[in-house]
């Protein structure tokens, strides 16, 4: 107790004193590492040293804890340990002002036991750390990745920047849940028509996709999946009839525009886009196999179109004609005829049908397959779909179709039951059998 005599009065407890005292002699004999049985007395009491950055108070009672305290009064738990590799690592626990002793020790013990049983307690705040706010990856991964593999990236972009950024920009990916996304995807429903609308919702749910994909730190799930599509009241089912085909093949044949019968032409032979039209080259045809290859089609995949006899004529048709790589390039520039919106709008008002548009033409391919006995799986693979939804939608049958086939039936059960029988008709007592002859 002689040494006490040396320690400053300082109003503070006994054993805080005594502890203080300690330091100075350890610092005198370059001892870095004070150690004693932390009590909670001692804790909520204890400061920094004068001139000292910090100064780490380690606990007997659990070897690896420690208090740190700063000039500033701050004091924090920490645990020091050795990882699997032998290397001296220390790890923040709590801020003592909130967390006791008691606690602290007990954690403390948990996350030693873990490190002897070959676990690595501190893996959810390492995954915490490299979790990117959403911000963060749409900036960093997600816009870098569609410039180089989308063609309508920009629109991407545009519908992240203006509609989901400024809600869930500052928001790390995986605190993002369902509902989130509902509510940015109802936000902009109040303003925005459903096709819009459901443009976005894939926009969200393609980026999560990706993420996904690419293991990004802390995202287990999808929050954007399994949202319902918003139903377009305006949406139309509509494709041309036999007299409008006619109508629209006279009308283009009149057409000014040199290139605009075959591009037409094209799109009905093919069911291809516009644009996947307007950037056909000759090197994408393989006259030998009759197929067109289309480089990246709107699903980001190389697809292979087959060529009718009709769609092969129209090619050595043009052919000759050609100056360029492209296949209906602009006859001035030589350059895709990507705008022929002007001759279009003319010939489909002499044809008198200006309610279709060119994608109409898609669909009106789509249906014709399916009214003629195509599978729709086929049709699926000849259109390029990702998803058979998709040919579901343009694949009507029209109301005539169905009548016609109704009607077949219907005679072939009048017939049977007059007592005409057709070939491989079987009539029993409870019912009518119909099979093909």
């Amino acid at each position: 107790m002689s040494l006490l005599k040396h320690a400053p009065h300082t109003g503070q407890p006994l054993d805080i004193q005594v502890f203080q005292f300690r330091i100075l002699l350890a610092s005198e004999k370059e001892i870095t590492m004070p150690t004693m049985q932390l009590t909670q007395v001692f804790i909520d009491a204890a400061t920094c040293p004068t001139g000292k950055q910090k100064v780490d108070y380690f606990d007997t009672e659990l070897a690896g804890l420690l208090l740190k305290v700063m000039p500033t009064g701050k004091r924090t738990y920490y645990l020091r340990y050795k990882d699997s590799h032998g290397k001296t690592k220390e790890k923040q626990l709590f801020n003592a002002s909130v967390v006791d002793l008691k606690t602290a020790r007990q954690q403390a013990k948990e996350k030693l036991a873990q490190l002897a049983l070959g676990q690595d307690p501190f893996a959810d705040q390492k995954l915490k750390r490299t979790v990117p706010t959403f911000a963060a990856f749409v900036r960093d991964s997600y816009l870098p990745y569609i410039e180089t593999n989308k063609k309508s990236w920009k629109l991407d972009e545009a519908m992240l920047r203006l509609h989901v950024l400024p809600y869930l920009g500052k928001h790390y990916l995986d605190n993002i849940t369902k509902r989130h996304v509902v509510d940015v995807i109802s936000c902009h429903a109040k303003h925005s028509k459903p096709s819009s609308t459901n443009r976005l919702m894939t926009v969200i749910q393609c980026l999560f996709n990706c993420a996904l994909a690419w293991d990004v730190p802390g995202l287990t799930t999808n929050p954007a999946n399994k949202l319902a599509k918003r139903k377009d009241p305006y949406q139309r089912d509509r494709y041309l009839t036999h007299e409008e085909l006619r109508a629209l093949w006279k009308a283009i044949d009149c057409s000014q525009a040199e290139m605009l019968p075959y591009i037409v032409r094209m799109l009905i032979f093919t069911g291809a886009r516009k644009n996947e039209v307007a950037h056909a080259q000759w090197t994408d045809i393989d006259w030998y196999t009759k197929q067109w290859r289309i480089p990246k089609n709107k699903s980001g995949k190389v697809r292979f179109v087959p060529l009718s006899d009709a769609a092969i004529n129209l090619l050595c048709e043009l052919k000759p004609k050609s100056k360029s790589a492209y296949i209906f390039a602009n006859p001035k520039t030589q350059k895709p005829y990507v705008n022929f919106y002007h001759s279009w709008n003319t010939a489909r008002k002499e044809a008198g049908i200006t309610n279709i548009r060119i994608h109409d033409l898609r669909h009106t391919y789509a249906s014709y397959l399916v009214n003629i006995g195509i599978p729709i799986y086929e049709v699926k693979e000849i259109l390029g779909h990702a998803n058979i939804a998709t040919t579901q939608r343009y694949a009507h049958l029209s109301h005539a179709t169905l009548l016609e086939a109704t009607n077949q039936l219907a005679g072939h059960v009048n017939n049977s039951l007059r007592g005409t029988l057709e070939s491989g008709t079987i009539i029993t007592d409870n019912m009518i059998e119909i099979r093909a002859a």
